[in-house]
């Protein structure tokens, strides 16, 4: 039986151009579709076939001819095609045929030999749940037939930061998968090449390669992302902080005790930002020495004539550098107190005349009737 593995991922990142490095000599392609791929090649292909019947002769024969990788890209069309050709039928029939002709083409794999590794790229869909699935037409094979089931390697596409991957691991939100210790990394390059050599070494089929060319080759296409949390993000481990990496150095086992025991304390950031003074000075200072230069400038070029005419001295100029004058920044809230406090204590000392005149008036005023205290009853009359 041949080695299978599905490879699914949306469109434009990287299924069909992850057969870059194959070997023309030993690939063959179904193309259900007939597109061009996204690079030069000379592949062997069957393009523009849907029948199941067509496509399983083409494989057997390619296998016996010597191929050793066969994709089949895109898979999804073999689906998708008869259903628009025969979109206008009524009736659950042509589902029943589109199911038997997509399965068949999977099951063709068993009368292929062991040291052939057949490569089914798909699209996929997020179903209603949030699972990341292959993309299928219709419920019969979803319900009846879990698609991934019937492999035991499934690699999903992906691009980040403009680099291409192949995942090689479950995120809990898809049904990515590969047999335990076979991929060192959870993302490697997109290159199916190296895919097929890595699955034909894990299983020791056909010609395969030793161990120590396989880790180079591992080395050589391990991708530096980490697997998403279970809130899906990422992050590169290349970019963790040297504090969690390094420890401080200890002389004695006492010293060692109390570094675990005790925190170590990180020196605290100073802000080297300059002040909005400090800023306006320096280029006070860049501008008057702008100046004398400019000067200087047209004391060379007129020398000691008591009248220079406009033109002279604007080309004398010219020749000198302008200053590289620098943003002012904005103040901070330690620098707009002190304003805000003096401010605050000016119009104090402004209103303190108006007020004293106030209580003067208020010291002549008539005293205020005295109010009854609570408790107190009057006696009310007509």
């Amino acid at each position: 039986m041949a080695q299978m593995v599905l490879v699914m991922g949306e469109s434009g990142t990287g299924k069909s151009t992850s057969m870059r490095n194959c070997d023309p000599a030993a690939t063959a392609v179904v193309n259900p579709v007939g597109k061009p791929l996204p690079f030069k090649n000379h592949f062997e292909m069957l393009n523009n076939e849907t029948d199941a019947g067509k496509i399983c002769k083409y494989m057997k024969e390619q296998a016996a001819a010597g191929k050793k990788l066969i994709v089949v890209d895109d898979f999804q069309y073999i689906l998708a095609v008869p259903y628009m050709n025969r979109i206008k039928e009524t009736g659950w029939d042509k589902y029943n045929d589109f199911g038997s002709n997509y399965f068949e083409i999977i099951n063709v794999c068993k009368e292929l030999p062991d040291d052939v590794v057949v490569a089914y790229m798909t699209h996929l869909e997020t179903l209603d749940n949030g699972l990341v699935t292959v993309k299928l037409i219709g419920k019969l094979l979803r319900e009846k037939i879990t698609i991934e089931g019937l492999f035991t390697v499934v690699l999903r596409t992906g691009v980040n930061e403009g680099k291409y991957y192949f995942y090689t691991q479950n995120s809990g939100k898809d049904t990515v998968k590969s047999p335990l210790g076979m991929f060192k990394s959870y993302a490697i390059d997109n290159d199916l090449n190296y895919v097929a050599d890595k699955i034909r070494n894990f299983y020791e089929v056909g010609d395969y390669m030793p161990d120590a060319e396989m880790e180079r080759a591992d080395a050589a296409v391990a991708g530096d992302l980490e697997k998403p949390d279970v809130n899906g993000r990422r992050t590169r481990t290349r970019r963790k902080t040297e504090a969690e990496n390094t420890t401080p150095p200890t002389a004695t086992g006492q010293d060692t005790a109390e570094a675990k025991s005790e925190p170590v304390e990180q020196p605290k950031k100073t802000r080297t930002r300059k002040t909005r003074a400090e800023a306006q000075q320096e280029d006070d200072k860049k501008i008057g020495d702008y100046m004398q230069e400019c000067d200087k400038a047209v004391e060379e070029a007129c020398g000691n004539a008591e009248e220079v005419p406009f033109d002279e001295a604007t080309a004398a100029t010219e020749k000198v550098a302008e200053p590289d004058l620098q943003k002012t920044p904005r103040r901070t809230r330690k620098e707009r107190n002190p304003e805000q406090s003096a401010a605050g204590a000016q119009e104090m000392n402004c209103s303190d005349e108006p007020e004293a005149q106030s209580e003067q008036q208020a010291d002549g005023a008539m005293n205020p009737p005295e109010t009854p205290a609570r408790g107190q009853r009057r006696r009310r009359t007509r």
